[in-house]
């Protein structure tokens, strides 16, 4: 029904909405994840490109909490009006919808996405490390000493059902072994902890900080998720690589509405978002990040969503 209403619709603003002297004005953008880390940075940069397109404060509030689900929550009891937006990935509205069918008693492939995709942002791979706490430099290494000590190697994520919990249960599932999952509320203390050697195994972002540590030999990447090696850690093979090709998963970030939003609503802030994509600036720090932007239409990233919450 959403991709229907995207490709029939034309740009008319419905009545109201675009009566405002300022279009977008008081715009906010709720960020599920915690101040410092690499989507909170991302979704402040995007919000000041979108800002200077409409000439008016863009509004941007950290609500970390419950793996991305807290801020689709609040999201849910917002006005459909597009003057609030929740920037998480794509796996936070499988965990949300896969919920909501539970309290239905119903599946989760009947349930509706439980908000309106606006527009995607970025691809983002996953890259699995061992800290200083873990003896194993290699990836088999790792897998055989969980299966030798089960529970006693500890992997953090950023959440319960997130991307690298997923690659978790997947890994410990085809290898058969029983490792401890650690979950965080956001990357910026996670890393924190990781450099600290507070657990063995950490999945998280290709980005400046994590890349230094594997520089200076804090971290030892193991594995990443990706279609294919990274150009920027070239040696280090992708899960399907090592024989784990379901476990070789990267994340879908993008702006979601509540629903409800009229699809004319949705078109426009998709506008106004893939302009900003298109921005040197905008464009340069996802790729230096090691984020691919990006590019598909609305229907493009609506159908993206369908897949991963049925993922």
């Amino acid at each position: 029904m959403l991709l229907s209403g995207l490709m029939g619709a034309s740009l008319v603003i419905p009545k109201g909405w675009a009566a405002q002297s300022r279009p977008g004005a008081g715009l906010k953008i709720l960020v599920a994840y915690p101040p410092g880390g690499v989507s909170d940075l991302v979704a402040r940069a995007l919000a000041k490109a979108v800002a200077d397109q409409l000439q008016a404060p863009v509004i941007v509030e950290n609500r970390p909490g419950a793996s991305g689900t807290l801020a689709l929550e609040l999201l849910q009891r917002r006005p459909p009006d597009g003057q609030t937006l929740v920037f998480t990935a794509a796996a936070a509205v499988g965990l949300l919808r896969h919920a909501a069918a539970r309290r239905a008693t119903t599946s989760a492939a009947a349930a509706p996405l439980p908000v309106q995709p606006v527009a995607g942002v970025m691809r983002t791979p996953l890259l699995l490390v061992g800290t200083s706490a873990l003896a194993a430099t290699a990836f088999a290494d790792m897998v055989e000493a969980a299966r030798k000590h089960p529970g006693m190697l500890r992997w953090a994520t950023t959440g319960e059902g997130t991307t690298g919990h997923t690659v978790l249960q997947r890994v410990s599932q085809l290898a058969g072994v029983r490792i401890t999952h650690v979950p965080y509320k956001g990357g910026g203390q996670q890393l924190t902890d990781a450099l600290g050697g507070h657990f063995e195994l950490l999945s998280t972002n290709v980005a400046p900080s994590q890349l230094s540590a594997l520089r200076d030999g804090r971290f030892k990447a193991l594995a990443v998720g990706a279609p294919h090696r990274l150009p920027v850690l070239p040696e280090v093979p992708t899960l399907a690589e090592l024989g784990y090709p379901s476990a070789n998963l990267d994340s879908l970030f993008g702006l979601f509405a509540p629903p409800g939003t009229p699809t004319p609503v949705l078109l426009r802030l998709h506008a106004w978002t893939a302009q900003a994509l298109r921005s040197p600036s905008i464009r340069q720090s996802l790729l230096d990040a090691n984020n691919q932007p990006y590019e598909g239409s609305a229907q493009d990233f609506a159908r993206q969503v369908e897949h991963e919450t049925d993922r």
